[in-house]
């Protein structure tokens, strides 16, 4: 994830599970999982020492801590650690055959890779309870209800779907978008009021940047802008 955080070349990161296997001729194309969660059979004689180093590099804080914008690109199962994987990208859009879920709690566990925080702030405290205390699956329809995520599409429409959202926010200028993203995340993590100071500084900053000079031209001249990034 540093390493593509530094790459000026992408502007945009998209996450997404392994395509599906082709079906037998004549048979619709089955999902394979976005992310299914953990192996539950190595949770088997694990203490909390073994359980806490694994959190010290995970894959969903390292996407959740990228300044670039992320989508997930759900098609298939997202349960337990997989719902938190979606959680962590900025934005999700999924298959109408996805399924979600935080079954933890039917081990007698409850979601450790930030799914109680983030699926809280996304679906409000009733919902998020009612999915961690039911440890039930959700299937795409009722996520988009709530909010968990952004779209859903017909499964061989999700690709071109995602892509066309994913190149939209890539013509935009890559500096601004990152500002944007600090801007908004800060909502979640400041109070009201701290955070309409955050927005308002990032704002008034943006007026010393090439790129707000470059935009302001494209527009007035009517064409497109070159970013130069910063």
């Amino acid at each position: 994830c540093k390493r593509v955080d530094s790459d000026d070349r992408v502007r945009c990161v998209i996450i997404r599970g392994a395509p599906p296997l082709d079906p037998p001729e004549g048979k619709r194309k089955k999902p394979n999982s976005f992310a299914a969660g953990a192996d539950i059979s190595e949770f088997s004689g694990k203490n909390s020492d073994d359980v806490r180093a694994f959190f010290e590099d995970n894959a969903w804080e390292a996407i959740w801590n990228l300044s670039k914008p992320t989508i997930a690109m759900v098609d298939g199962f997202a349960l337990g650690g997989g719902t938190e994987l979606a959680l962590s990208c900025d934005i999700r859009i999924s298959s109408d055959r996805s399924m979600f879920g935080q079954p933890e709690i039917n081990l007698g566990l409850i979601p450790g890779g930030g799914g109680t925080q983030r699926l809280c702030r996304l679906v409000g405290y009733g919902k998020a309870m009612e999915i961690v205390l039911a440890g039930e699956m959700i299937t795409a329809k009722e996520a988009l209800e709530i909010g968990l995520v952004n779209k859903v599409v017909m499964p061989e429409e999700l690709e071109n779907v995602t892509m066309d959202l994913a190149t939209t926010i890539s013509k935009k200028s890559p500096y601004t978008t990152k500002v944007a993203k600090r801007a908004i995340r800060a909502s979640l993590e400041l109070p009201f009021s701290e955070g309409v100071l955050t927005e308002r500084s990032e704002f008034v900053a943006l007026f010393d940047t090439e790129d707000k000079e470059i935009g302001v031209q494209a527009f007035l001249e009517r064409k497109n802008a070159e970013w130069v990034g910063n």
